[in-house]
C-alpha cells in the first residue's frame, strides 16, 4: 500500500510537471507569434546593461535584432553570446551622428530606446550630460523614426520621474511630476517629447518606469559600489546617507519581460507602465546581503558622506515603491521580490567581479 501511494504521487508530481511544461511551451511560442508581429527591432544602447538583456531574449525569440551603441558605458563583453549568432547587427556609433548612418531605421518596426547616460548621482555636478546625452539624442532618434516605417518605440524611463511623491507605492496616474535630480528630468522630458511625435506622426509609444534594475553586467548601482568597496576593505563598508533609503528593486530579467509583455498588451497611442516591485529594502539591509555573498561576517557597516537630510547625494529619492498593479492587472508580474532580486543579482555580479 506504501509503495501504491508513493507511485500514485509520483505520478502526480510528473503529470503536474508536465502540465506546467505544457503551459511554459505554450506561452513562449505565443510570445515568439506575438513579438514576430513587432520585428525587425532596434535596441539603442544595445549593448549596455539591459540593452544587452533584452537582445539576447530577442534573438532567442527568433526577432532580427539590429543593435546602435557607442560602447561609452556599454561594452562588447555584454554581446558575446550574440557574436555567432544569426539576426543580429551591431553598429558602433552614436545617436548623435544619425546621419552617418542613413539606413539606420530600414525594416525597423520597432524601436527600444535604451540609449542614455545611466548615472543619476552626477547629474548635479554635470547636468549638461543629461540634457546631451538624453534629451537632445532622442530628440535626434525622433525626427529620424518620423521620417521612416517604424510604428512602435518603447522608451527606458525611470521611476525618478515621480520625484519625492506623497503617494506611496505611486501608480501611473500620480502628478504633478516633479523630479528631483537633472537625470529624473531628462528622462520625463524624453517621455514628454516621445508622446507629442507617437500623437503628430501616428507612431505607438509605450514608455516604461523603470523601479531600480539589478542584475548580471550592471557596472553601476549600489550592489556594484558595494562590492568593489568590500573588495578593497573587506573591514568596513561606507554607506553614502544614512542607510534608510528605501526603494524598489527588479531583477533584469523580470524587467525584460516587463518590456515585452508591456509592448504586446499596449492598446493605446501611447501607454505607460510602471515596472517594479510590491516590496522594497532599504540601503543597509542591501549592505549585509552583500556581505552575506562575499562570506563577511564581521564587516563594519557605517555611514558616511551624503547630504544633511540623510541622502545618499543630491537628487537622491530616499523613498520610491511602485505600484505595479496596471501591469499585473493584464497579466504580469515579477517571479523574484526586491529582497530576491538584491540576493540573486549579488551573487551574479560577485561572479563577475571575481573574473575580470
Amino acid at each position: 500500500m506504501i509503495f501504491e501511494d508513493y507511485f500514485l504521487i509520483l505520478n502526480t508530481v510528473l503529470l503536474i510537471i508536465d502540465v506546467f511544461n505544457q503551459f511554459y511551451y505554450a506561452q513562449s511560442m505565443m510570445l515568439c507569434m506575438d513579438l514576430h508581429d513587432f520585428g525587425p527591432c532596434l535596441i539603442t544602447g544595445g549593448a549596455g546593461f539591459i540593452g544587452s538583456h533584452l537582445a539576447e531574449k530577442l534573438n532567442s525569440l527568433n526577432v532580427h535584432v539590429k543593435i546602435l551603441d557607442n560602447f561609452s558605458s556599454g561594452n562588447t563583453s555584454n554581446l558575446e553570446s550574440l557574436s555567432s549568432k544569426k539576426n543580429i547587427e551591431i553598429i558602433n556609433d552614436d545617436l548623435n551622428n544619425l546621419d552617418n548612418i542613413p539606413d539606420l531605421l530600414k525594416n525597423i518596426k520597432t524601436v527600444f530606446h535604451f540609449a542614455a547616460y545611466p548615472e543619476v548621482r552626477t547629474g548635479f555636478e554635470k547636468p549638461e550630460i543629461a540634457y546631451e546625452e538624453n534629451i537632445k539624442n532622442t530628440f535626434h532618434l525622433l525626427e529620424l523614426i518620423r521620417k521612416s516605417e517604424v510604428k512602435h518605440i518603447v522608451f527606458s524611463s525611470s521611476s525618478v520621474v515621480y520625484g519625492e511623491a506623497d503617494l506611496i507605492p505611486t501608480p501611473e496616474t500620480y502628478g504633478p511630476l516633479l523630479p528631483i535630480s537633472p537625470y529624473g528630468g531628462s528622462k520625463l522630458a524624453c517621455e514628454g517629447l516621445i508622446s507629442s511625435y507617437c500623437n503628430n506622426f501616428n507612431i505607438h509609444g509605450v514608455m516604461l518606469r523603470l523601479a531600480n534594475v539589478i542584475g548580471s553586467r550592471s557596472r553601476h548601482g549600489v550592489i556594484w559600489d558595494f562590492l568593489n568597496k568590500l573588495q578593497i576593505n573587506s573591514n568596513k563598508l561606507e554607506i553614502l546617507g544614512n542607510g534608510k533609503q528605501t526603494k524598489s528593486y527588479i531583477h533584469v530579467s523580470d524587467c525584460i519581460d516587463g518590456f515585452l509583455f508591456s509592448l504586446i498588451n499596449s492598446k493605446n497611442k501611447v501607454d505607460v507602465y510602471n515596472i517594479g516591485n510590491s516590496d522594497k529594502i532599504d540601503v543597509f539591509e542591501i549592505g549585509k546581503i552583500v556581505c552575506d555573498t562575499m562570506n563577511l561576517t564581521q564587516t563594519e557597516l557605517k555611514t558616511k558622506g551624503g547630504t544633511i537630510d540623510g541622502r545618499g547625494w543630491i537628487g537622491d529619492v530616499t523613498l520610491m515603491l511602485l505600484d505595479i498593479s496596471k501591469l499585473k492587472n493584464l497579466g504580469w508580474k515579477p517571479h523574484f521580490t526586491s529582497h530576491e532580486s538584491v540576493i540573486k543579482s549579488s551573487k551574479e555580479l560577485f561572479s563577475e567581479l571575481n573574473n575580470l
